[in-house]
């Protein structure tokens, strides 16, 4: 249950197609909100007994208070805890004993909790997350529980992974006005020093119906589940306190920042991270392409110049970091035993700087568009896919049925937009340069 990834390959291996998706069958729903201001989501899928219940409560890290970094990430831990009508620790024995799964994840922008049950199960998932909204048990020994273990999830995630501490290190230096400058794990400091009551009001503030989405997914009857829905979630109260969302504009980076991090790793390694605009912006989708192009598979022109041809590094990645408001375009290069740093920084500057001068052709456009397509179509195999997603699109973009039509915007890309995307974002004074060097060079 967790934002952070066993380790950074697997994070920046998931994060080279963003958190969009696409089906080539296109995906029917239904939606409308409850009086309370729940907003539900329904697509029927009746192929196999499954069935996805999912929230997505929009608060993230971007939401917290600057002397309380981390909550977000806690309360999708805190909440596992039990409620008024569940016992501490029978979370996820109901889910067990019904032979379902469960988990939950938080990023800057959201917290997002999901069941996958059989689909006779549809009323417990039901039951589950109301409780979760409405009864809650925030509690001195579940707080006490979960903050030993958040503490061991950043040791185990970030303190002692190579490269782990890579979205800290880059983010805070990225940022110096907007809440993005920290990441979900937060800051132990903040929550030691946290009050009980301090998360009684984060609770109350954000955990609330008209700050969430209901999205369902699978074997269902959309009539009997609205009917569930309203027995389980219409009589939740509305939440009485104003939701804060974070106004801060981010000035422009104005030069490089360069700096190097000392970590318990083996091979040095080369991060930029170039701001650019938020995701479902044209300038995003142009830069999806660009970062497919530059690091999507083997034959992609990181790899193929950098790994294999002049064999400077073991590992190339890049990516957008899809983020609500502009985020971080992050390119990350591990060196090989025989180069340094400011070799393997010269070779991918070389890249980029290639691809702001050389427009892509058409033939390895169309390869990198039907990349993107059939890693949309992976996406949405799942029923809990489909859940996740259509609530990411309501949230973020107010259009669920972009999870039929984003494609179109990617297909829209023309080489002039690549070329142009890459001269305005990647150049130096946009920029923030890592080194990553092993503790033995400090």
């Amino acid at each position: 249950m967790s934002f952070f990834r066993k380790t950074v390959f697997g994070l920046l291996a998931c994060m080279t197609v963003g958190s969009v998706a696409f089906s080539q069958s296109k995906i029917s729903f239904v939606e409308y909100d409850l009086p309370n201001g729940l907003h539900v989501i329904l697509h029927k899928d009746n192929s196999t007994p499954i069935v996805a219940v999912s929230v997505l409560y929009h608060v993230g890290s971007k939401n917290e208070d600057t002397s309380r970094t981390g909550f977000a990430h806690f309360f999708e831990h805190l909440l596992f805890e039990g409620s008024e009508n569940i016992a501490r620790g029978e979370f996820d024995k109901y889910i067990q004993k019904a032979g379902g799964a469960n988990n939950a994840n938080t990023s800057q922008d959201r917290t997002f909790y999901y069941e996958v049950l059989s689909s006779n199960q549809l009323e417990l998932g039901l039951w589950l997350e109301s409780e979760r909204m409405l009864h809650a048990k925030i509690e001195n020994i579940g707080v006490e529980t979960q903050r030993e273990v958040v503490k061991e999830e950043k040791r185990q995630r970030v303190d002692n992974q190579p490269y782990g501490s890579l979205l800290e290190e880059v983010f805070k230096r990225a940022y110096k006005k907007h809440p993005y400058r920290w990441v979900p794990i937060g800051s132990m400091e903040h929550l030691n020093a946290a009050r009980l009551d301090e998360f009684m009001e984060f609770y109350r503030t954000f955990y609330v119906p008209q700050n969430a989405t209901l999205s369902i997914a699978g074997d269902l009857d959309i009539e009997k589940t609205k009917v569930l829905i309203e027995k389980y979630f219409g009589s939740i109260p509305k939440g009485k306190r104003e939701i804060p969302r974070p106004k801060v504009v981010e000035p422009p980076l104005g030069k490089e920042i360069r700096d190097t991090v000392f970590d318990k790793i083996q091979l040095p390694a080369v991060v930029q991270a170039y701001r650019i605009p938020a995701q479902g912006t044209p300038d995003y989708y142009a830069l999806q392409v660009l970062t497919t192009l530059l690091s999507s598979g083997g034959s992609s022109r990181y790899n193929r110049s950098i790994v294999y041809e002049q064999q400077k590094a073991v590992a190339t990645f890049a990516f957008p970091f899809p983020l609500e408001d502009p985020g971080v375009f992050i390119a990350l290069g591990i060196c090989n035993q025989e180069t340094g740093p400011a070799e393997l920084e010269k070779a991918m500057d070389a890249e980029a700087e290639r691809v702001k001068k050389e427009p892509i052709t058409e033939a390895e456009k169309t390869k990198v568009i039907n990349q993107i397509e059939t890693s949309f179509i992976e996406q949405n195999q799942q029923v809990a896919g489909i859940a996740e997603n259509l609530a990411n699109y309501h949230v973020y973009y107010g259009d669920a049925n972009l999870i039929n039509t984003e494609m179109e915007r990617y297909r829209a890309v023309t080489s002039a937009d690549i070329l142009r995307v890459a001269n305005q974002y990647l150049v130096k004074e946009n920029r923030v340069v890592l080194y990553y060097l092993p503790q033995a060079s400090n």
